[in-house]
């Protein structure tokens, strides 16, 4: 049967675009959708401020008159500028199992950067690194994220026979919260602490802390600079997602230090998870959704760990043992039993290091792919 592909050209395509997965993975226990609103807004240049530096088209793939299949593809400037490698990125990709639909996809993604005067495609990747990314090769059968993707295992088959190889992989794991914070990261935090005069803000309530939130984000363009494909936030962009996430975020997760000088020396940004409450909201905040989301946030026994940093100065100085202290002991405080990390890249040893105090179970994988043009 043929696969006839088309551009998303308005809004009624790109509707289409995003519930897409929901006929996809309907039934499906592991798969999280994301809020509807929030996945139009992505793909609308005027309400995402990474469309001052990139461009992007998506496509939607046709069978017999159903959608069958979906991807974006993006040209993200910066990260060319920044890392001198002329790629462009696929993300967004859903498909049903037939390798005809998974080829078109790419095979379309591949044209468009190829008459750009690019060198390779690699995904799934999004706009910016705190888009979801890395398509998952083990872990089909464990609870997805908000921040994640979840796709079938025939996924990353197609892609391999389709030409496709490994660019990098970002590990996950599932973290038992203890029933006191180990003895040593008591020790190292104390140690740290004094030494390096840092100071813990604690906040009953999150606009104490708001103050600090750009200088926070700073904090993650610096030290995370040199980490794959990492391209630093704009303002605006920093600005989108404190107004999107950070603002309803509750203190007692979030975990921020300051040196002598009050400078954000380095935070841990948590949420309860969500997971749950998405599956029941079916990417919707109304008439019920937020009710789902608000409840997750009040009563859970799951963490998820979004973002650590550490200023570069203050980096491979046990810094991280400050954070994970404050951040266990209210995790007791609040009964969580279990902390997802999400991903964290496999050669960032310096962060999967600090897991070996807890009993821990690395439970997914996820793979950047990419082809170069012959």
């Amino acid at each position: 049967m043929e696969v006839i592909i088309k551009e998303v050209k308005n809004k009624k395509d790109l509707k289409s675009f995003i519930s897409f997965p929901y006929k996809l993975y309907k039934g499906n226990k592991y798969w999280i959708p994301q809020l509807n609103t929030d996945e139009m807004n992505l793909f609308i240049p005027a309400r995402n401020p990474a469309f001052e530096f990139c461009e992007a088209k998506q496509w939607l793939a046709y069978m017999n008159g159903e959608v069958v299949g979906r991807i974006a593809g993006i040209i993200n400037h910066r990260f060319i500028e920044k890392w001198q490698d002329k790629f462009c990125r696929f993300g967004w990709i859903d498909f049903i199992d037939d390798e005809s639909v998974s080829k078109a996809l790419l095979d379309t993604v591949e044209n468009w950067a190829k008459a750009k005067g690019l060198s390779a495609v690699h995904g799934p990747l999004g706009f910016t690194d705190l888009d979801p990314e890395g398509m998952l090769i083990e872990g089909f059968t464990e609870q997805s994220t908000i921040a994640t993707i979840y796709n079938y295992p025939y996924y990353p088959e197609h892609l391999a026979r389709l030409g496709y190889i490994k660019d990098i992989d970002w590990m996950e794991y599932e973290i038992t919260i203890p029933d006191k914070v180990p003895e040593r990261i008591v020790r190292i935090a104390q140690i740290v602490q004094k030494k390096n005069k840092l100071k813990i803000l604690h906040a009953k309530k999150i606009k104490e802390l708001k103050p600090y939130f750009y200088d926070v984000f700073e904090v993650l363009n610096n030290s995370y600079k040199d980490l794959y494909g990492f391209i630093p936030l704009s303002e605006k962009q920093i600005t989108k997602y404190i107004k999107q996430y950070i603002s309803f975020a509750n203190p007692d997760y979030i975990n921020i230090i300051v040196d002598e000088n009050n400078k954000v020396a380095a935070f841990g940004l948590t949420f309860p998870s969500l997971s749950k409450a998405f599956q029941k909201a079916k990417g919707s905040l109304f008439p019920f959704g937020f009710i789902h989301i608000l409840n997750a946030l009040k009563n859970n026994n799951l963490i998820d760990l979004y973002l650590i940093a550490v200023r570069p100065d203050l980096q491979s100085k046990g810094v991280n043992a400050l954070i994970l202290r404050e951040l266990i002991n209210s995790y007791i405080n609040h009964k969580f039993v279990k902390a997802e990390t999400n991903p964290e890249l496999e050669n960032n040893i310096k962060v999967q290091d600090q897991w070996k105090f807890f009993d821990r179970r690395q439970h997914k994988r996820r793979r950047c792919f990419i082809k170069h043009f012959e």
